[in-house]
């Protein structure tokens, strides 16, 4: 149990680490290359999609990938939320919202289950 937790504190951190690096880097590359507003939500989502992945494929081991996989995806949605939101200032609650909480859950039992199959594999 103990093990199971640490793997979902690890995957977590790793995914919200992994997000902020993105964004800043598609910060600069905005700055530099003057890319459309329009752009951002997008390449946001699949910076969390991205995040997610990575952080269960990391540190996602043993069994019940799955599960683990949806629970850090949710909770890496929604640390990474607050995070940005304290950064802009600006903290809102939309069906958007919610399909992002899918698309982390939906991501992160898909990395989960990968991970741990891998990790038996190997």
């Amino acid at each position: 149990m103990r093990t199971n937790i640490f793997q979902i504190i690890k995957s977590v951190l790793a995914a919200v680490l992994i997000s902020l690096a993105f964004v800043l880097i598609f910060t600069v590359l905005m700055q530099l290359f003057a890319i459309p507003m329009g752009a951002v939500k997008p390449v946001n989502q699949v910076f969390k999609i991205l995040s997610v992945a990575i952080g269960g494929l990391i540190f996602i081991r043993g069994d019940k990938g799955l599960l683990k996989g949806v629970i850090y995806g949710v909770i890496a949605v929604l640390i990474t939320y607050l995070v940005f939101g304290l950064i802009s200032l600006s903290l809102s609650i939309s069906w958007k919202f919610i399909f992002e909480i899918l698309l982390g859950a939906v991501a992160g039992g898909i990395s989960g289950i990968i991970a741990v199959n891998i990790k038996k594999g190997a």
